[in-house]
C-alpha cells in the first residue's frame, strides 16, 4: 500500500556558497560511527573531510552511560545476542543486519581498545561485564562506571588530533549541514557529491559554503530535539535525516521512537536535554515503584525492571495515569550507598546538582525521548537508495533495531557499520565506481520555518506521535504541522532569515511530519510505536514502513 502526502521542500533557502573545499569522502557528525569511519577511510582514500556541528568532542556518543553490547564471555555467543535482539526488535529487524553486527561486534570492541579505550576491568584482568534490560546475559562493556561514551569519544578524538597535521584529513568544526548536494539526473539517477554547509564562531572556515566529495557520510545522530523533552544534546536537531530526505534518500521505520523508561523528572515544564538515568541501574537490581510505593513491573513483564524499554515506558506511562502522578520512582537505596557511588558516580553527581541523594531517596523519572530506531534506509555496507551518500549511526536505518533498539546495541551499530562503510567506499574508489560529481540546484521552492515556531512544533510532535498514540491525535498533529508557514524567508510579516535557529527549526518540522505520516500509516502498536486505537500487534505489519519525496516534493509512504 502507497499513500501521498504533503508537500515538503526539497532544500533549505540559503545564501549562495561562498567558498569550495573538496575531498574524497565528506564525513558528517563526530560521535562514534563518524569518528571511526573518518578514522578508517583516512588511511585508504587520500583526502577526508570531517566535519563536526559542534567541537571535535562534542557529538552524541559522550552522552552513553550505559555500555556497548557485545559477548565476549566465553559462556555467551553471538547467536544468544541476535536471539535477544530479535525480540526487542518485535518482529521487524532485519536479521542479517543483526548477524552482521553481533559476529562482527567482539572483535570491534577489541579495536577500540587498541584505539585507546579503558573499559572497566574484572577481577581477573578481562573486560568486565554487567546486564541491562533485554539481554539474557551479561554482555555490556562500560567503562568509568556509567561514562562509556565518553570515555570511547574521548579515545577516539586523541586518535583524531594525533593526525590533525595529516594533509589527508581536514576537521572543520562548527559546521551545521544544510544540504546535500547531487548531480544532475538527466543521464541516469541522481547522486549524492557533497554539502552545503554554513561555519560558525571558530570555524575554520566562515558562512555558507560547500563540501564536494566522491561520497558522503551522514553520521549526524538523532532527533531528540524534535520533542520536547529528551536525554539528547542540543545539536540533535534531525539535520541529516531532513537533508537526506530532501535529496531524495529512502527513510525507514521512522515511527520507532525509543522513549527511555527512566528519565529524571525536574517538573512538568522541564524541556530541552534531560538526564537519564542508565539501564545499567536496572540492570544491577534498581526497582520501579509509583508513588504510593508499589512496585508494578512483575505485574507487567515476566522480567520485570529488565524487560525491553518500550515495555517499560509504556507501564511507567499507565501507572502514572491511574495514580494521577506526572512521575514514578527509581529505589536504588537497597543497592547501597558505596556501590551507587563507585559504580555509577556520573549518575551520582548529576542527581546530586539537582538536589537529591539517592542513596538515601528514591529518584523520581518519567519517559522522555532517547533513541530513534528509524533513519536512512541503508544497505550491509552503509549505502543509501541515493547514490554516493551513505549513512551510520543513529541517521541510519540498518535495520538492526527493528521496533525497538536492545540496550547498548546503538554504539555498536555506529562502529560495525561505520567500519563497513568505510571498506565499501575504499573499494568502490579504487574500483572508479564513485567519482567526483557536478552539483545542481534541485527544482522548486526552498523551505525556511521561523525559529519562533520551534517550542510549537516540538510541543505538536509530543502530543501527537509521542508516547501514546491514537489516530485523532496524529491527525491533529498532521493538520497543525501543515499550517506551519515554511516560507519564512519570503514573507514580510515574519521575523526570520536564513540562519542556524531558523534551519534547524525547519529540518525539526520535516521530521515531525515525516514521523508523523509513518505512525499515521502503521495502524497496530509493536515496540516503541503504540497506538491505543490499535494496541495490539498485526502479523500483517511485519514490514517496513517507508516515506520518500518525489522530484516535486510530494511525500510518499508506502
Amino acid at each position: 500500500m502507497s499513500t501521498t502526502g504533503p508537500r515538503l521542500a526539497r532544500r533549505l533557502a540559503a545564501p549562495a556558497a561562498g567558498w569550495t573545499a573538496t575531498a574524497d569522502v565528506v564525513v558528517v557528525g563526530t560521535g562514534i560511527a563518524g569518528l571511526t569511519a573518518a578514522l578508517e577511510l583516512r588511511t585508504r582514500v587520500p583526502r577526508v573531510l570531517l566535519v563536526t556541528k559542534g567541537e571535535l568532542s562534542s557529538g552524541s556518543t559522550v552522552w552513553a552511560q550505559g555500555g556497548i553490547a557485545a559477548a565476549l564471555d566465553p559462556e555467551d555467543s553471538p547467536a544468544a545476542h541476535l536471539a535477544d535482539t530479535l525480540v526487542a526488535g518485535g518482529g521487524v529487524c532485519d536479521p542479517t543486519a543483526v548477524e552482521v553486527l553481533v559476529t562482527e561486534g567482539p572483535a570491534r570492541v577489541h579495536e577500540l581498545v587498541s584505539r585507546g579505550a579503558h573499559f572497566d576491568l574484572a577481577a581477573n584482568g578481562d573486560i568486565a561485564l554487567t546486564r541491562e534490560g533485554g539481554h539474557h546475559a551479561d554482555r555490556i562493556v562500560h567503562a568509568g562506571g556509567d561514562a562509556t561514551g565518553a570515555e570511547i569519544s574521548r579515545a577516539l578524538v586523541a586518535q583524531l588530533e594525533a593526525v590533525r597535521d595529516d594533509p589527508g584529513i581536514e576537521v572543520i568544526e562548527n559546521a551545521l549541514v544544510l544540504d546535500v548536494l547531487t548531480t544532475d539526473g538527466a543521464r541516469g539517477a541522481p547522486r549524492a557529491c557533497g554539502v552545503t554547509l554554513h561555519v560558525r564562531g571558530e570555524g575554520t572556515r566562515d558562512g555558507v559554503g560547500a563540501a564536494l566529495g566522491r561520497a558522503v557520510v551522514l553520521a549526524t545522530g538523532g532527533v531528540g530535539q524534535v520533542f520536547r523533552s529528551t536525554t539528547n544534546p542540543p545539536q540533535a536537531t534531525g539535520d541529516g535525516i531532513a537533508a537526506a530526505l530532501r535529496a531524495g534518500a529512502a527513510l525507514g521505520d521512522l515511527e520507532f521512537v525509543q522513549f527511555h523508561p527512566t528519565v529524571l523528572w525536574l517538573g512538568g515544564g522541564a524541556k530541552g536535554q534531560l538526564p537519564l538515568i542508565s539501564e545499567a541501574v536496572r540492570g544491577e537490581g534498581a526497582v520501579l515503584l509509583d508513588t504510593d510505593g508499589y512496585r508494578f513491573m512483575p505485574a507487567q513483564h515476566a522480567m520485570a525492571e529488565l524487560a525491553p524499554r518500550d515495555v517499560v515506558a509504556h507501564a511507567i506511562v499507565r501507572q502514572m495515569a491511574a495514580t494521577g502522578a506526572e512521575n514514578v520512582l527509581l529505589d536504588a537505596r537497597h543497592l547501597g550507598a558505596d556501590f551507587l557511588r563507585r559504580r555509577f558516580p556520573t549518575i551520582t553527581e548529576r542527581l546530586a546538582t539537582a538536589g537529591i541523594d539517592w542513596t538515601e531517596e528514591p529518584v523520581p523519572v518519567a519517559p522522555a525521548q532517547h533513541y530513534h530506531s528509524g533513519g536512512v534506509v541503508t544497505d550491509l555496507h552503509g549505502r543509501s537508495s541515493l547514490d554516493g551518500l551513505y549513512a551510520v549511526g543513529e541517521v541510519a536505518c540498518t535495520g538492526v533495531h527493528g521496533a525497538n533498539r536492545l540496550a547498548s546495541n546503538s554504539l555498536l551499530e555506529g562502529l560495525v557499520f561505520a567500519h563497513r562503510a568505510a571498506r565499501e567506499i575504499t573499494e568502490r574508489v579504487a574500483a572508479g565506481d564513485l567519482v567526483v560529481g557536478e552539483p545542481v540546484d534541485r527544482a522548486g521552492r526552498s523551505a525556511l520555518v521561523a525559529a519562533a515556531a520551534r517550542s510549537r512544533v516540538q510541543s505538536i510532535a509530543s502530543e501527537g506521535p509521542g508516547v501514546i498514540r491514537d489516530a485523532e491525535g496524529l491527525a491533529r498533529a498532521t493538520r497543525r504541522l501543515a499550517a506551519t508557514r515554511t516560507d519564512a524567508h519570503e514573507a514580510s510579516d515574519v521575523v526570520a532569515q536564513p540562519q542556524a535557529a531558523e534551519w534547524e527549526t525547519t529540518s525539526i518540522h520535516q521530521v515531525a511530519t515525516v514521523l508523523t505520516a509513518a505512525a499515521t500509516e502503521r495502524t497496530e502498536s509493536r515496540g516503541g510505536h503504540f497506538r491505543t486505537d490499535f494496541p495490539v500487534r498485526d502479523p500483517a505489519w511485519e514490514r517496513r514502513v517507508v516515506v520518500s519525496l518525489d522530484d516535486d516534493g510530494v511525500l510518499s509512504t508506502r
